[in-house]
């Protein structure tokens, strides 16, 4: 029972677990840093249609309600991708450090964001665990860090890496559960036998030593789904690659099967899947940690 309040030993384990989402890439062959390089277009309209603007525009509400003001306010939005949100950022008056390490979305974060002029938005690329805090002049040095979904985070040495940027707030997002794909949901049982369940993951490392570690802050749990149209090569290619993430056997077999249930269910090559699953959102407050700051 002594383990479950030690710090050291939580992170340990966070340290060694082998199911986060960069641990899964790498297994599957994927370099997280460039994960996204091929669909960064795909992702750019995901992201700039009604409904991602509508889904960004919820988190961005959720955190000026929660006393973050981005008028004037220096923000570091760390894995950026095209402007999801550096963008609405940016056009609430914050002036904004984007750090993105695909060169896909990279061009096309410059292309989102050569607008802002009064308010700029200064694009950064590289490996975010490689920065140099100090010699960047990143300490302290931004009223949010805003890490969304970007697997950067996958142990408490990258938590800590992101909090020694941060001056009033920190913001991580991260799946609690892992991720839902109805084709996926659709193909496992005729492939394993058995229906796909969802695991529990990393989440609750992060949300046990920010309680451990005596930080002040505020978390709040939903289930997102979007869903996406595929023809039946992009819907094949995704369900494997989902199949290889989840450790499910992504061999041949499993490829023949899926090709004919998209045959079968799919007849004109269209295939909607509806994608998502429980995320946790975190705000971290480092200056004013009383709820009665507002009033």
């Amino acid at each position: 029972m002594k383990a479950f309040f030690n710090p050291t030993v939580w992170e340990q384990e966070w340290k060694e677990y082998r199911d986060g989402a960069a641990a899964r890439m790498r297994r599957s062959g994927i370099d997280p840093a460039t994960a996204f390089n091929a669909k960064a277009q795909k992702f750019n309209e995901q992201s700039f249609n009604e409904e991602g603007r509508k889904r960004s525009t919820r988190i961005v509400n959720w955190l000026e309600s929660r006393g973050v003001n981005f008028k004037g306010a220096s923000v570091l939005d760390v894995g950026a991708a095209s402007g999801v949100f550096t963008v609405p950022f940016a056009e609430r008056g914050a002036n904004v450090t984007a750090f993105e390490s695909s060169p896909p979305q990279v061009e096309l974060l410059k292309r989102n964001t050569a607008r802002f002029t009064e308010n700029k938005v200064e694009i950064v690329s590289g490996q975010f665990e490689e920065i140099n805090i100090r010699q960047k002049g990143w300490d302290r040095a931004f009223d949010l860090v805003f890490v969304s979904m970007c697997p950067v985070v996958h142990d408490w040495d990258s938590v800590e890496h992101i909090l020694s940027c941060a001056r009033k707030f920190a913001y991580i997002s991260m799946p609690v559960s892992s991720s839902e794909n109805s084709l996926v949901n659709e193909v496992t049982p005729l492939i394993t036998g058995r229906p796909f369940e969802a695991k529990v993951t990393e989440m609750g490392y992060l949300l046990h030593l920010l309680c451990l570690k005596g930080c002040a802050y505020e978390t709040l749990v939903t289930r997102e789904l979007k869903t996406t149209e595929h023809t039946h090569k992009e819907a094949l290619e995704e369900a494997m690659m989902w199949l290889r993430h989840h450790d499910l056997p992504a061999d041949e077999r499993s490829r023949s099967i899926v090709e004919e249930h998209l045959k079968r269910n799919y007849p004109e090559d269209k295939v909607q899947v509806h994608q998502g699953g429980r995320f946790g959102k975190v705000l971290i407050r480092l200056e004013d940690q009383s709820m009665y700051v507002g009033e």
